[in-house]
């Protein structure tokens, strides 16, 4: 029995959370559910849209099932993905990005592993609002020690790469690499401008991987790197990014086999684990049970493997691959045209991934 946090999340969040909980129950691993709500309805009934009693919960239970919360665009809340991964050290998020035969998309056989350091970079928090007393003072200290001049109308947002951060998320890379038989771990970053940020991500990324000398290793700019994922993405393994980067190569190679649909991801610490879908809440379509609900599933496989429930993620995982190959029980967005009749509801996918299992 798994005692694991289940965050239902909002918008469409919990119809996907509860065809997520079926299909995993449904593979014979015992689950206790701890739900625990968060998001936009609790921020506007506690103030606090991921109250203590969330980060508690899984600190105890140490692994967590997270929905989709929505993230206010410019104004309101802080993320409370960005929360959750700094609060409880979950340094490195994990997206695979594989190809399933059957889905919409231009390419086939792509197998590449985005590793994204998850609490350094642009996504540290460290922000001042333009006209603040903190951004005077930044715009103040910079041009007193650099010369540099910031326009005095700026928002102002401080980019922090650190030895520590880089130097764990890259070992944490090539660790993944060497024990998934992964061929090569290429490093991604903007040194060529950054040189004391991104050149120090860079530099720490070299002398890890002269530590696995068994595995290939280069680097190669954010801006290449794009390029090169549209035109050839077979030559790609693992990457390992820098927050920022790793969010938007992670959504563009999640380009690749379909969108974001298909692409699951788990952010993982030293001690805890929180496996989510990469898209977001959704919240036109709350209620109408007709979102996909396949990348959350198979952040429940990547799920079964952390708890070492190997058999069971493999069958949930082949149970997913056919569903798809099939092409009969998938929601609208896997169809050929989106207005098509026979697409499949959310809990009808379940339906279906809970048939085969239960016939394997």
């Amino acid at each position: 029995m798994y005692k694991v946090t289940l965050i239902p999340g909002d918008g469409t969040g919990p119809e996907i959370t509860e065809a997520v909980r079926r299909v995993l129950e449904a593979t014979g691993v015992s689950f206790e559910w701890e739900i625990q709500n968060a998001g936009e309805d609790v921020y506007h009934q506690e103030g606090n849209p991921l109250p203590d009693r969330v980060l508690e919960s899984i600190k105890r239970n140490k692994v967590a099932l997270k929905g989709p919360i929505t993230t206010p665009v410019g104004t309101g809340f802080r993320s409370v993905n960005v929360t959750l991964r700094q609060a409880l050290d979950l340094y490195s998020c994990l997206r695979p990005c594989k190809s399933y035969a059957g889905a919409r998309t231009k390419y086939s056989n792509i197998d590449i592993v985005i590793v994204r350091e998850n609490t350094e970079d642009l996504y540290a928090g460290i922000e001042y609002q333009k006209d603040s007393e903190g951004a005077k003072a930044i715009i103040d200290l910079v041009k007193n020690i650099s010369g540099n001049t910031i326009r005095s109308d700026s928002g102002i947002s401080i980019k922090p790469i650190s030895v520590f951060g880089s130097e764990r998320i890259v070992r944490f890379a090539f660790e993944y690499a060497r024990k998934n038989k992964r061929r090569k771990v290429t490093s991604v970053h903007k040194a060529n401008i950054m040189k004391y940020s991104d050149g120090l991500f860079l530099e720490v990324s070299r002398e890890v991987a002269k530590k696995y000398p068994d595995i290939e290793f280069e680097d190669k700019i954010i801006d290449n790197m794009c390029m090169q994922l549209v035109q050839k993405p077979e030559l790609y393994d693992v990457l390992v990014l820098p927050n920022l980067y790793g969010d938007i190569v992670s959504d563009l190679a999640a380009g690749l086999i379909g969108g974001l649909g298909l692409a699951p991801g788990a952010n993982l610490g030293s001690e805890y684990a929180v496996f989510e879908a990469t898209h977001g809440s959704a919240p036109k379509y709350k209620g109408l049970n007709k979102v996909n609900p396949f990348a959350m599933m198979l952040s429940g496989v990547m799920m079964l493997r952390y708890l070492g429930e190997t058999t069971a993620a493999e069958n949930l995982d082949n149970a997913i691959a056919s569903t798809i190959k099939e092409g009969k029980y998938v929601t609208y967005d896997m169809k050929p045209s989106p207005d098509d009749p026979t697409a499949a509801t959310t809990s009808g996918v379940a339906d279906a991934i809970v048939s085969k299992i239960t016939r394997q």
